[in-house]
């Protein structure tokens, strides 16, 4: 399918804005003071946009090919479409944790939204040593609250397949099925490792252990259709705001950037956080901080307390309470943490030997990145052998402390 529309630029935008009121009225775009392309994602384009009275917003386009690799590699704009509604639904459930909406264009595929430049993305604030407490088990609580607010466990039969219908993003889900899943294991030659890592790599590639897992990961991501989830939730996809001192709470948290959010398992979402505070950990002890990487694996800790506790709470009241009971509910979050603990795993692994990296490991100089690096894979490997004997976080943890902190 073919795709003409305008794209965004810094001399169209001001037009843009004065021909939109929605925007007009959150923003003068005929007195405007500063335009700034901002993206660093490998998707589309972003501009944070100010006016002479202060007053910002931010558009982001899809484009229609993967920005990072330009025409060559077609991508469907529509997932900006998916990317609005998501985040419509997720913060009509938790709105004090998500980005606002201020506008969707469906004709050129421009998301314009609230501007949160008084934040900042929380994996530059955790690479340059900040905290910003109590994060963690907001993000907990905001998976949860997905999982029960757009599911059949929270919402009306008929309205979940109608929104599971229209969340069907089949071109980003491959993306995922194929980076995460497959190609740590079976390298199409995308994968890139420092030199000193090849032989982890290949390690890593030749588990048998390690494939079997993924295969279980992938089939799950592929089949289980619990709620709409975000689908690519790191630190990276979250903003916090707060002085980022030790023992000081945030005072604001956002999830932002959902364009992967589909009807999928609500464990993804989870493994991917607990994958990122991996990464933050390793991080920190390559550089000599042993305290701060052992308070970046408690956030797996904070995390599903915050999940677990959200979840149990929402039972008590969601639409079906006979079959699906305390009983159930419980069942729910063991099978969840399991499952948690597999994804995570495969975002261990594939932000290590993968096409898409990780600042908190790439930014190391290379002494310090090989061993990190190396940390990393061999407890994604340990976690994914031991996934199914996981009966509570500190199985999970166990894991992980021997590899990121001994």
């Amino acid at each position: 399918m073919s795709h003409e529309y305008e794209f965004l630029t810094e001399a169209n935008i001001a037009s843009y804005i004065t021909a939109h009121p929605e925007l007009q009225q959150r923003i003068d775009g005929a007195d405007l003071a500063e335009i700034r392309e901002i993206g660093d994602g490998n998707l589309n384009v972003v501009f944070h946009v100010r006016d002479r009275a202060g007053r910002s917003l931010i558009l982001k386009q899809s484009l229609p090919y993967v920005r990072m690799t330009g025409e060559g590699w077609p991508m469907t704009p529509d997932r900006a479409r998916r990317e609005a509604e998501s985040l419509v639904a997720h913060g009509a459930i938790l709105p004090e944790l998500v980005v606002e909406v201020i506008k969707y264009d469906t004709e050129r595929y421009i998301l314009a939204l609230e501007d949160l430049s008084d934040h900042r993305v929380w994996r530059g604030a955790l690479n340059d040593g900040e905290y910003h407490e109590g994060v963690a088990a907001q993000l907990g609580r905001y998976v949860a609250g997905v999982a029960v607010g757009t599911s059949v466990l929270g919402s009306e039969r008929g309205e979940v397949a109608d929104m599971a219908a229209r969340s069907q993003n089949a071109e980003l889900c491959v993306i995922t099925e194929d980076l995460v899943f497959t190609e740590p294991v079976f390298d199409i030659g995308r994968n890139t490792v420092l030199p000193e890592n090849e032989a982890d790599a290949a390690a890593l590639a030749a588990d048998l252990s390690f494939a079997t897992a993924m295969s279980e990961a992938k089939w799950r991501f592929m089949t289980h259709a619990e709620s709409l989830i975000h689908g690519d939730l790191h630190t990276g996809s979250v903003m916090v705001r707060g002085s980022g001192q030790r023992g000081d709470d945030a005072d604001s948290v956002k999830v932002f950037d959902s364009e992967f959010a589909f009807y999928g398992p609500v464990a993804f979402d989870l493994g991917a956080l607990f994958a990122n505070y991996a990464f933050a950990a390793a991080r920190a002890r390559a550089l000599g901080d042993e305290q701060r990487a052992a308070w970046a694996l408690s956030l797996i800790d904070q995390t599903w307390a915050g999940f677990a506790e959200a979840y149990l709470a929402a039972a008590e009241s969601w639409h079906e309470t006979r079959l699906f009971d305390a009983a159930f509910a419980r069942r729910r979050v063991a099978e969840t943490l399991r499952e948690a603990s597999l994804f995570a795993a495969a975002k261990m692994a594939r932000r290590i030997v993968g096409a898409a990296k990780v600042a908190d490991i790439q930014t190391l100089e290379p002494s310090l990145r090989a061993p990190a690096a190396r940390a990393v894979l061999t407890a994604a490997r340990a976690l994914a052998a031991g996934w199914t004997e996981v009966s509570s976080v500190s199985d999970m943890r166990t894991v992980l402390d021997a590899h990121l902190l001994a």
